[in-house]
């Protein structure tokens, strides 16, 4: 509640000094006429019991009187509504699942599942932007469209696991599938985030024709390749041995990644390890954040005419019991 006039509220400081007057005024109030013998009239006042209730005009008018600049105050009821306007982002994540990016080097997860694992945290890092999710090897699948639900979008990306595709790397058709989910969208941007450790060795078409027409399409690539330099341990199921580590070299198309990032006005980055490819998905979710603005509106509702009503029920409260109940004869 809100006053659209509160300086009237200042007059209920002359409540108190009112009541103090009252009571002290009836204390050296004295009797107009005088009686011999008084025993009769105080036997009276007993038998009846109203002089026990002879201020309560007093304080119905008194009451009348607070309620009435309370009114002159104008109490309002404030309700305020926002109206969000926003310019989304629409974004797809293209995922390499092909078996090298089970290579060990991103310690304490191998690099699909450090993969996974910074791309859950850049999901639930986003608001009013659609996500979907690209996955390829041999192979390019939508795992899941472009969504506002994060939820529906971080189980799938949950199950994402190398094995799911046959093993390559398709990454032209990688973008040519995320190109296709983007093509018809209104946002503002459309964002690709493709990521992987390999060379382009799948698919029948080759990833800079593809990032053309992603480029035609007005979509932005940025492309992430994953793995330390040098070597990596990868993982190795001998039917002998069992499971083994095997030392392979780290080869990852970084020319064509960056003119893929060039020819969309996108930008190439190198993720040696966790924290480095943390830092490139927090830089890429600052160079594409989604504009929102707020517009507050405030509606005022008056409430006086509910107290008006008290106070007029209050005084014709003091009418009647000050000419029945309450009468003095003068």
């Amino acid at each position: 509640m809100s006053f659209a006039n509160p300086d009237f509220l200042f007059l209920l400081l002359l409540i108190p000094p009112t009541v103090f007057w009252r009571f002290k005024k009836n204390k050296v109030r004295r009797g107009a006429l005088k009686y011999s013998n008084i025993s009769l009239v105080k036997n009276a006042a007993k038998l009846s019991g109203r002089h026990r209730f002879r201020h309560t005009g007093f304080f119905l008018r008194l009451a009348t009187l607070s309620i009435l600049i309370f009114c002159f105050a104008r109490p309002q009821s404030s309700f305020t509504e926002e109206e969000i306007l926003t310019e989304g982002v629409d974004i797809v994540l293209a995922l390499d699942t092909s078996s090298s990016m089970l290579a060990e080097d991103f310690k304490p997860n191998n690099r699909l599942q450090a993969a996974k694992n910074v791309a859950a945290d850049f999901i639930q890092g986003r608001r009013n932007d659609r996500i979907g999710m690209v996955v390829f090897a041999a192979q390019s699948y939508t795992q899941c469209p472009l969504t506002l639900d994060y939820g529906v979008l971080l189980n799938f990306l949950e199950k994402v696991e190398s094995g799911i595709i046959e093993d390559g790397t398709a990454v032209g058709m990688a973008i040519a599938n995320a190109a296709n989910r983007l093509r018809d969208s209104k946002a503002k941007s459309k964002i690709l985030i493709l990521l992987t450790d390999g060379q382009n060795n799948r698919g029948q078409l080759d990833p800079l024709t593809a990032a053309k027409v992603a480029d035609a399409f007005g979509i932005k690539i940025y492309t992430i390749g994953v793995g330390k330099q040098g070597n990596a341990l990868y993982p190795v199921d001998d039917p002998i041995f069992g499971k083994r580590y095997v030392q392979m070299p780290v080869k990852i198309d970084e020319a064509t990644l960056r003119e893929i990032a060039q020819i969309t006005d996108g930008k190439y980055y190198r993720a040696t390890d966790t924290n480095s490819l943390t830092k490139i998905f927090e830089e890429v979710d600052q160079l594409e954040k989604t504009k929102i603005e707020v517009k507050k509106f405030t509606r005022h509702g008056e409430l006086f005419t509910s107290f008006l009503f008290i106070a007029l029920i209050l005084t014709l409260s003091e009418v009647l019991l000050m000419n029945t109940k309450l009468r003095r004869i003068p």
